[in-house]
């Protein structure tokens, strides 16, 4: 029978993936595929536990790799921009039902899938996939499509065409090839990589200032309910929220000023 002090020693679901050096989606995907038994009744592992599952970290390493799954939304996205062509959602749910990519696990109930999967798709099978979904619309991409194989905001792209008096048809489409012809100039692309950083920057700025206004005003109202001039405590989820928001914006902006 475990004792009281074997049970103190236990780890949670954090507390054994840092033990284990695994990020968190390492460690879920890790049990989601039994590369790390189940917990107790109260969620929890036994610290001896901890030390057998350090034998597997290599195993799981492997398996999963360093880089965390995606959906099948930023997956698309990926496949667009190696690709130069619009690979959307559909595209990535046919190429599962097919068989060309597998699900590796769930998050948030949905779908993600292993980057390496998504880069190893043999190109030729993501055209052919593409291609059926557009029929004989499959030279040509709307301006939204345009965007997405080019990995640019839309609005970029939209400036840049008339800019470059880039012809359309008639249903306001542009043909896949002067859309590639873009990509590979390098110039341009060049000043897009600027201006989008410049964009992710300013967006960092003010998503940094806006979850500080959140803090402080959540800070306030604790004070307040300290000092008796509120009844009721502010949630202390907010304030962590709001916390993780300002560290995920300051890091943001950290990596787009170097």
């Amino acid at each position: 029978m475990r004792t009281d002090t074997d049970r103190r020693s236990d780890l949670g679901f954090r507390e054994l993936a840092t033990t284990l050096g695994l990020a968190f989606w390492q460690m879920r995907l890790a049990r989601e595929h039994g590369l790390i038994p189940e917990p107790d009744g109260h969620g929890r592992w036994p610290a001896g536990t901890a030390r057998r599952c350090l034998e597997d970290r290599p195993r799981i390493i492997e398996r999963f790799g360093e880089e965390p799954p995606v959906g099948a939304r930023k997956a698309a996205e990926r496949l667009a921009l190696r690709l130069g062509l619009d690979v959307e959602r559909a595209d990535i749910e046919v190429l599962v039902a097919g068989g060309d990519l597998t699900m590796v696990g769930r998050y948030q109930r949905h779908p993600v899938y292993l980057l390496r999967d998504v880069d190893a798709l043999d190109p030729r099978r993501v055209t052919e996939v593409v291609s059926a979904r557009k029929g004989p619309l499959t030279d040509t991409v709307d301006p939204g499509g345009a965007a997405l194989a080019l990995g640019w905001p839309k609005e970029v792209f939209t400036r840049i065409a008339g800019e470059r008096a880039l012809a359309a048809d008639t249903l306001g489409r542009y043909a896949l090839a002067d859309i590639r012809a873009l990509a590979a100039d390098e110039a341009l692309t060049a000043r897009v990589q600027v201006e989008k950083r410049r964009r992710t920057l300013t967006q960092a700025r003010r998503n940094e200032q806006r979850h500080e206004g959140v803090l402080r005003g959540w800070i306030l109202r604790c004070t307040a309910y300290l000092d008796g001039t509120a009844d009721d405590p502010p949630e202390p989820l907010a304030a962590a929220r709001a916390l993780r928001a300002v560290m995920a914006a300051r890091s943001a902006v950290a990596l787009h000023s170097a």
